[in-house]
């Protein structure tokens, strides 16, 4: 049945393929983004659609909110480079915003996901990381505005719950890639496809033995609106990622190798907290939705590479 959907972070790269998805399952979706970090090139397309509006605003600030029958919370900026430019922005938009949206989903008794991280996990001590660890986080470190307001974030939800009954799920989504991130995003994927296309050498911070686990955009959605779509669950926090654990090195090696560049390595000090492992536990999601993601690295990284490719092309002829 057709709902009335309130997508925070719309204009973004997850935002901007769930926008689109809800519109093909004949939802009415009102993306609401200020246009921090989306970008209205991600949504340009949807807006011949009648059953998508823009609502340009801040998700922090006080408004009215149209009356909705879902929410979908994906408003933070989630780039390593932002956790220092905006440590302010990001923790708000995690804690007070999220405040806010859980009020307006009380007042329309509307369900609501709030899209949450791998992050909150720190640089783990248990490995895999299901659901019931609750982290290792710095809270002072400079990844503690995103780490810890999501924490937060997740504790408001919980208690939402506890005191008003509202059916609201947290998602926690690890490294997510694909067509619409920003080049100049600085999480690892863009940031090594950009390289690679421009000759340039790919910068690996530490020894490049960290690692992560990467799903690709459509996979992630498919998970985002399956959760929404449940009547009754028996948890209401999820892990929504791949299990290809794989380091940042070999990583790099995998887009050289795609790009057919020349561009070779640099080595970089690690940042501070840059988690040393992280992969998901998803065995709740494949037992309680009935979802695991199905698209290969390399299939998912030559999708990136092509847009990618796309966004450098016209960028340089724009330039001419």
């Amino acid at each position: 049945m057709s709902k009335s959907v309130l997508v925070t972070g719309g204009a973004g790269f997850l935002g901007s393929h769930l926008c689109e998805r809800l519109l093909d399952e004949g939802h009415r979706v009102i993306c609401l983004d200020n246009f921090g970090s989306g970008q209205r090139a991600n949504v340009e397309r949807l807006l011949d659609d009648p059953l998508f509006e823009i609502i340009d605003s801040d998700v922090r600030m006080p408004g009215a909110l149209p009356p909705v029958d879902r929410i979908y919370h994906l408003a933070s900026r989630a780039s390593p480079d932002d956790f220092t430019d905006f440590p302010v922005n990001i923790a708000l938009s995690n804690t007070q915003g999220t405040r806010r949206l859980l009020d307006h989903a009380r007042a329309c008794d509307a369900r609501m996901v709030f899209a949450s991280t791998s992050e909150v996990y720190g640089d783990p001590e248990v490995h895999p990381q299901p659901e019931t660890y609750s982290g290792n986080v710095n809270i002072r470190g400079v990844r503690g505005c995103y780490d810890e307001s999501k924490r937060f974030g997740e504790t408001l939800t919980v208690a939402y719950n506890r005191e008003y009954d509202l059916d609201v799920r947290t998602i926690r989504i690890f490294n997510t890639y694909g067509p619409r991130m920003r080049p100049n995003d600085g999480r690892v994927i863009p940031t090594f496809v950009s390289q690679a296309l421009r000759g340039d050498n790919l910068t690996v911070y530490g020894d490049g033995q960290q690692t992560r686990s990467f799903c690709y955009v459509d996979d992630l959605i498919e998970g985002l609106v399956t959760l929404m779509r449940f009547d009754d669950l028996p948890h209401s926090v999820y892990n929504i990622g791949r299990e290809n654990e794989r380091t940042i090195e070999q990583l790099a090696h995998d887009i050289i190798d795609l790009t057919d560049t020349e561009s070779e390595i640099v080595y970089e000090p690690l940042p501070e907290d840059d988690p040393s492992r992280r992969k998901p536990d998803i065995s709740r999601a494949k037992s309680e939705l009935g979802w695991e993601p199905e698209i290969p690295l390399r299939e998912g990284l030559n999708e990136t590479i092509a847009y990618f490719d796309s966004v450098l092309e016209t960028t340089r002829q724009s330039a001419e």
